[in-house]
């Protein structure tokens, strides 16, 4: 069974940093492509960064500068790097595998 658990969430000030985690089991992580997506208060879900079994990324333009993603295929860990947060960037973040998500962390950027 795939499971997913994001972790990291929280609240901080605009141009302050976060870094999430997601733990992921069931599956060969090491060989799969993983993504973040977030999903802000009424708002659709929308992709922040996809990383394949190599590490290449590519980014949301919005994000893009900002965020890193980063994998550890030994640990089985996703990482996502946000850097000068913007309150443009509350949401939920999950980490994605396939159609699959975790239960998301939330994350809040507010002065």
């Amino acid at each position: 069974e795939v499971q997913l658990m994001e972790s990291g969430g929280g609240l901080v000030q605009p141009g302050e940093s976060l870094r999430l985690s997601c733990a992921a089991s069931g599956f060969t992580f090491s060989l799969s492509p993983m993504s973040w997506v977030r999903q802000a208060p009424g708002k659709e879900i929308e992709y922040v960064a996809l990383i394949n079994s190599r590490g290449d990324d590519t980014y949301l333009p919005s994000v893009e500068g900002r965020f890193t993603a980063s994998r550890d295929n030994a640990k089985n860990m996703l990482y996502l790097q946000m850097n000068s947060l913007k309150v443009d960037d509350t949401a939920v973040y999950y980490c994605q595998y396939g159609r699959t998500r975790g239960p998301g962390t939330p994350v809040t950027v507010s002065s």
